[in-house]
């Protein structure tokens, strides 16, 4: 699943996402390009949406596709 997230800028930001979403079981890799991060693990959109506001940065959404 890939999550949306806006306000990543730099190596820093993404760690820091990183870190967010890992602490609630997802393992993951972030793509500042696209601002995205593609998760594995099991957690709920809310879940992930705090996660994300919690470390800083603005939800936008999630793709299960």
């Amino acid at each position: 699943m890939k999550v949306f997230i806006d306000g990543m800028k730099c190596v820093h930001c993404a760690a820091r996402v990183k870190k967010a979403l890992e602490a609630i079981g997802l393992s993951a890799e972030i793509d500042l390009e696209n601002k995205c991060a593609a998760v594995t693990g099991e957690a709920d959109e809310a879940a992930i949406k705090k996660a994300v506001e919690d470390a800083g940065y603005t939800f936008v959404s999630v793709s299960r596709a």
